[in-house]
């Protein structure tokens, strides 16, 4: 587990990587697209590897439509 929280990624650093603003993440959560983990003072927190699976199923999204 303690593997798992070193690679938890702030919303500024998540933005950065999946290439959008800092509203746009936002408006994913809002949207259910990504589901942050919460630190105790209510920040947002990101898995390397949710950030890629959303990135994998917005992909094939676009491909389908």
């Amino acid at each position: 587990m303690a593997e798992g929280r070193m690679n938890l990624m702030t919303a500024k650093e998540a933005a950065r990587y999946l290439r959008v603003s800092m509203f746009t993440l936002s408006k994913i959560d809002k949207g259910g697209g990504l589901v942050p983990y919460r630190t105790p003072g209510g920040h947002r927190r990101y898995s390397l590897r949710m950030l890629n699976r959303y990135l994998n199923s917005s992909r094939h999204q676009r491909k389908e439509v």
